[in-house]
């Protein structure tokens, strides 16, 4: 049984992280969140010290290493994104292991000054890169594996996913602190492609709005027109009519790959992953950072050349957005 230490208790996906310990039969020892609305503990850990300032939960850490000789194996980062590099930080120092959800970080360069904490410390940063154990994107990836080493794929990726006027209020909503909505929503699948498709050949941004960015990346092995947005007006009518706000499309050679389902118990896989040695650590992280850090700091071309269909669409402004400063 390992002991963990979880911060961003409060925050939606902080109970996968829950469920994720308590199924590989460890331990939460402590959790910590600003905000104290973190009953679901109760169904877990009642017994976990809880804290909501960073001071009382750091020295926590420390009296139960030094004084009663509890060390924290792993300590699970579910905090918006600008601050998973402090946290790991601060983790790596007391001497834990780190399980942080994407994106890792914010900039590449700080990837380097972690890999160099990682050194000094003997720790290790590992990625929750959950798609990478999602059984159809397994055997889509066996599938380009086990086919022509020399073809170039043609792929249009759509992830829909609506949200409402909380958004523009909350941290996601700004892009200092979330780094847009690329890297908001879009994280997780760069680092899908790279994986099964290899390197960043060229980035090019179509569009990039406050509810809405597209593009066009070249992999080593895959041409991919993508779109991402967060505006539920661009939902398939049939899925409005249902009552649906996230529609996610795969779509290879004019092909629909499925992989809609499924999501929900994946934390807990890339735990026991973690738990015995083969995880995805920090070296995993880089191409897509790369990928959403280029996309933020990119000028937009417009809709010329390449584009995914999506990117036509007339851009609704949000009426809490018109003059939003963080819009891109």
């Amino acid at each position: 049984m390992k002991n963990f230490a979880l911060i961003g208790a409060s925050g939606y996906i902080a109970p996968r992280h829950l469920k994720a310990i308590k199924e590989t039969n460890n331990n939460l020892v402590a959790a910590l969140d600003r905000f104290d609305s973190v009953g679901i503990i109760d169904s877990y850990f009642p017994k976990a010290d809880f804290f909501v300032e960073f001071e009382r939960f750091d020295r926590h850490i420390a009296k139960l290493k030094f004084e009663r000789d509890i060390g924290v194996d792993y300590t699970s980062i579910c905090t918006p994104n600008y601050l998973h590099d402090a946290h790991i930080r601060m983790a790596l120092r007391a001497g834990s292991n780190v399980i942080c959800e994407k994106p890792l970080v914010l900039n590449p360069w700080n990837i380097d000054s972690l890999r160099k904490i990682e050194e000094i410390t003997g720790n290790r940063i590992w990625n929750v890169l959950q798609l990478r154990l999602h059984p159809s994107i397994v055997a889509f990836k066996k599938m380009v594996d086990d086919g022509p080493k020399d073809k170039v794929y043609d792929l249009d990726l759509t992830y829909l996913t609506s949200r409402g006027h909380w958004y523009y209020t909350s941290w996601k909503g700004d892009v200092q602190k979330s780094g847009g909505i690329a890297t908001n929503i879009g994280v997780h699948f760069f680092d899908m492609l790279c994986w099964i498709f290899g390197g960043v050949k060229s980035n090019v941004v179509h569009i990039h709005e406050h509810d809405r960015a597209s593009g066009y990346l070249e992999l080593d092995r895959c041409n991919v027109r993508w779109f991402l947005s967060i505006n539920e007006e661009l939902l398939p009518e049939e899925l409005k009519e249902k009552g649906q706000r996230t529609y996610r499309s795969f779509l290879l050679e004019g092909n629909e790959v499925e992989f809609s389902d499924g999501f929900t118990d994946l934390h807990t896989e890339v735990y026991k992953q973690i738990l015995n040695g083969s995880g995805f650590g920090i070296d995993e992280a880089s191409n897509a950072i790369d990928i959403v850090h280029n996309i933020r700091h990119a000028k937009p071309v417009g809709v010329v050349g390449d584009y995914h269909p999506l990117a036509k669409r007339p851009l609704d402004e949000h009426p809490f957005t018109k003059n939003n400063k963080n819009s891109v």
